[in-house]
């Protein structure tokens, strides 16, 4: 669910000291982002808070969630928003940010 080497790869890039905010910057976005998406939005709307999340879900190792995103997104390039299942995506953000949260500390100890 989480690719950890990908979160390994973020924290070098920014430094120990600055990767702590950048993971919070990341999740309030992502909140935000979240909160925008909507059974009524329009095809292209859905699209492009589809693409923010998938990349910003990336950049921070959030593969299952990724996934759920990019599917998402595909489907609103379709037109095809009302088979979009948004429940499943705020879901998967849920349980990919409780995992995550979880076992960052273990992770950077290790």
């Amino acid at each position: 669910m989480i690719q950890w080497s990908r979160v390994n790869v973020l924290r070098d890039e920014v430094g120990a000291e600055d990767f702590e905010e950048v993971v919070d910057l990341f999740l309030e976005e992502v909140e935000e982002a979240i909160q925008g998406l909507s059974a009524d939005s329009s095809a292209t709307q859905m699209e492009q808070h589809l693409h923010f999340l998938k990349g910003s879900a990336l950049n921070l190792g959030f593969q299952a969630f990724s996934d759920l995103c990019q599917d998402g997104e595909r489907r609103s390039a379709k037109g095809e928003t009302g088979t979009i299942d948004l429940a499943a995506i705020v879901d998967g953000f849920e349980q990919s940010k409780a995992l995550f949260v979880s076992q960052l500390p273990e992770m950077l100890a290790a």
